[in-house]
């Protein structure tokens, strides 16, 4: 996955986390707020029959502000609906609409559309409560990653796929390894050769469905997992059946009762210790490098200014975000022309601004308020910057959001800022 297509994609799944934590500050009067999840293959043309129902059942709410806020959210959605043709996009959508408190005991209309998640929706599902429902998409929203999953004893073998949270099954295999006992009149040595020669014949087959599968995506892979019981698991490793690349991938080896497609999920489970400290273990790595060069090297910049300053002159290889940072960022122009900038809280009001430079006072409503993350991401996207975002769960993450701002970045060149 090219540097580019690995920022679209963080941007979008950023964009996609500050609409489901503004969704999650949503509450309706009453069970008001419909969300509905539509798969990319389900036909549009049947959603808006399924909306055009559910509009006509609301009828028969008693809370006649109840009905009608139902009913005024689903006709919202079938105005949406109007502008996909036959189909909803890649991974499908969900729409958010509904009649939300504003305080003051009024309430506001509001509809959002979030297409294209970073997974695939898988069914159509209608929702009406007075929350929205987030979870499948806090879900997709979680573990990121991609892992190649192999679980194998001498019976059978499947390889599959663990894509975020979601396990993939793809292919399967079954082994003509013979039993311990002899048939017939078959010597002790013979015996065991032929079924030892068995074993490695299934062993290679089981490796040529991982290779098929993995070599091509091995850039873009996070690991390897392998499961079974013992000793199959470590004779399978030990022997080198694996591409040599993807030998070096593997993660570690589990023991794992089953080697049918629910194994895959067993395996799953039993490295989730390694998978919820792999995230961590690239974040450990990226600060451990911005920390050597901020004591004894010269690539390290941090702080909203000083970091912005080297992302415009392109000197920025890697952005570096805290994940918890929710910040905004305003830029004022003086009236002679002097443009600056001010961080503030995302809840905080928009302040005026006095120029450091001639003292003019700029108006709130003159500032141009943004996401302090988007304008950052922007700006790298534009100089080819990489971004990366840093998890509080460990100690220096922790000093990236309160010692640095929430913001660094691990230099090209040393530009003296």
């Amino acid at each position: 996955m090219s540097t580019q297509d690995e920022d679209g994609t963080d941007k979008q799944r950023y964009e996609f986390q500050k609409v489901i934590e503004d969704l999650k500050e949503y509450e309706g009067s009453g069970t008001q707020l419909v969300t509905i999840y539509i798969p990319d293959d389900r036909q549009v043309s049947s959603v808006v029959e399924h909306v055009t129902q559910e509009h006509s059942e609301a009828s028969n709410i008693k809370s006649k502000q109840t009905r009608t806020a139902v009913q005024d959210a689903l006709t919202s959605i079938k105005d949406r609906l109007r502008y996909y043709d036959v189909y909803p996009p890649d991974n499908g959508m969900v729409i958010f609409s509904g009649a939300i408190d504003s305080g003051g005991g009024r309430s506001e209309m509001v509809t959002k559309v979030l297409e294209s998640p970073p997974e695939p929706i898988q069914s159509f599902r209608y929702h009406c409560d007075s929350d929205f429902l987030t979870e499948p998409l806090e879900e997709m929203m979680g573990d990121k990653g991609l892992f190649g999953l192999i679980v194998l004893d001498r019976r059978e073998a499947n390889v599959g796929w663990l894509k975020g949270k979601r396990v993939e099954p793809v292919k399967s295999a079954s082994s003509l390894v013979p039993g311990k006992q002899r048939k017939g009149g078959q010597s002790a040595q013979r015996f065991a050769r032929l079924r030892l020669e068995a074993i490695d014949n299934f062993y290679q087959e089981v490796a040529g469905m991982a290779n098929d599968l993995f070599v091509d995506d091995r850039h873009e892979m996070d690991g390897i997992l392998v499961g079974g019981p013992s000793p199959t698991k470590d004779e399978f490793l030990d022997g080198d059946y694996l591409h040599h690349e993807l030998q070096d991938m593997v993660l570690g080896k589990f023991d794992v009762s089953y080697t049918d497609e629910s194994g895959l999920y067993d395996l799953v489970d039993a490295a989730q210790d390694v998978l919820d400290q792999y995230d961590v273990m690239q974040d450990k790595s990226e600060m451990e490098e911005f920390f050597r060069e901020l004591h004894d090297g010269n690539l390290a910049t941090y702080g909203f200014e000083a970091t912005r300053e080297n992302l415009v002159m392109g000197a920025v290889d890697r952005l570096l975000i805290s994940e918890d940072l929710r910040r905004d960022v305003v830029t004022y122009t003086c009236e002679n022309g002097h443009e600056e900038r001010e961080v503030i809280d995302r809840r905080e009001e928009t302040p005026d601004h006095d120029c450091t430079r001639c003292s003019e006072t700029v108006d709130a409503d003159a500032g141009e308020r943004e996401d302090l993350i988007d304008h950052l991401m922007d700006i790298a996207g534009q100089r080819g910057t990489e971004t990366k975002f840093i998890s509080t769960d460990f100690e220096k993450g922790e000093q990236l959001l309160d010692a640095f701002g929430g913001i660094a970045g691990i230099l090209r060149y040393d530009t003296g800022v």
